[in-house]
C-alpha cells in the first residue's frame, strides 16, 4: 500500500541531478589521479586539481544531505540516498588522502603497479558514473545496474591482487636497503586499494537499492 501511494506522489528528482554531478566530479578526480601516478613535473598540478575537486564534491554531498531532510517524497529510501552519496564521497576523500601522502613525501615517481591501480580506479569511476542515471529508471535498468555492480567487484578483486603484488615487489626493492621508501610505497598502495574499495562500497549500495526497489 505504501509503495502504491509513493508511486502516485510527485517525487523530488533533483537527487539524480546531484548524484550525476557528484559522479562526474569523481570521474574527473580519478582521471587526475591516474595522470598524477604517471609521475613527472605535473604531479603537483594534479594534486591541486584533486584537492579542488574534492571540495566541490563535499559541497554536493552537503546539498544532498540537506535535500533529504527537506524533501517530502524521495525517489527511494532516505537512508539509501544518504548512504549512496556518502559512499561516493568516500571514494574522492580517499583520493584526497592519497594526494596528502604524495605531497608530504614529495613523491614524483610511482611504481608501474600503482599506475595499474590508477587505471582500475578510473574504470570503476566510469562504471559508477554510468550507473547513477540508470537509478532513475531502476525498473527497466536493473539488469545493467546488476552487471555494473558485478564488474566493479571484479575490478576491486584485481586491485587487491595488484596491491599484494606491489607490496611484494616493493619489499624486494627497498625492504632492507631503504626502509623509508618501503614505508612510503606501502602507504600509497594501501590508500589506492582503499579508493577502489570505496567504489565497491558504492556498487554495494546500488545493489541494495535494487533489492529494495525492484
Amino acid at each position: 500500500m505504501l509503495g502504491w501511494f509513493r508511486a502516485l506522489m510527485p517525487r523530488e528528482d533533483r537527487f539524480f541531478d546531484l548524484f550525476a554531478k557528484h559522479s562526474h566530479i569523481v570521474v574527473s578526480a580519478a582521471e587526475a589521479l591516474q595522470k598524477l601516478l604517471a609521475g613527472g613535473e605535473d604531479v603537483e598540478k594534479y594534486c591541486r586539481q584533486i584537492i579542488k575537486l574534492e571540495s566541490q564534491a563535499d559541497a554536493i554531498t552537503h546539498e544532498v544531505m540537506q535535500a533529504v531532510r527537506k524533501s517530502f517524497i524521495t525517489p527511494f529510501d532516505r537512508s539509501d540516498i544518504q548512504d549512496l552519496i556518502q559512499s561516493m564521497d568516500d571514494a574522492i576523500d580517499m583520493m584526497r588522502k592519497t594526494v596528502k601522502t604524495v605531497i608530504l613525501y614529495e613523491q614524483k615517481s610511482f611504481d608501474p603497479l600503482m599506475q595499474e591501480m590508477g587505471a582500475s580506479i578510473v574504470a570503476a569511476a566510469h562504471l559508477i558514473h554510468e550507473a547513477i542515471p540508470l537509478l532513475n529508471k531502476i525498473g527497466t535498468q536493473a539488469p545493467r545496474l546488476s552487471a555494473i555492480a558485478m564488474e566493479v567487484t571484479r575490478i576491486e578483486g584485481r586491485s587487491d591482487e595488484l596491491h599484494d603484488e606491489g607490496l611484494k615487489d616493493l619489499f624486494g626493492k627497498h625492504g632492507r636497503s631503504d626502509p623509508m621508501a618501503y614505508m612510503i610505497g606501502r602507504e600509497l598502495y594501501g590508500q589506492l586499494e582503499k579508493v577502489v574499495d570505496s567504489f565497491e562500497d558504492v556498487a554495494d549500495e546500488i545493489s541494495g537499492i535494487l533489492v529494495e526497489n525492484v
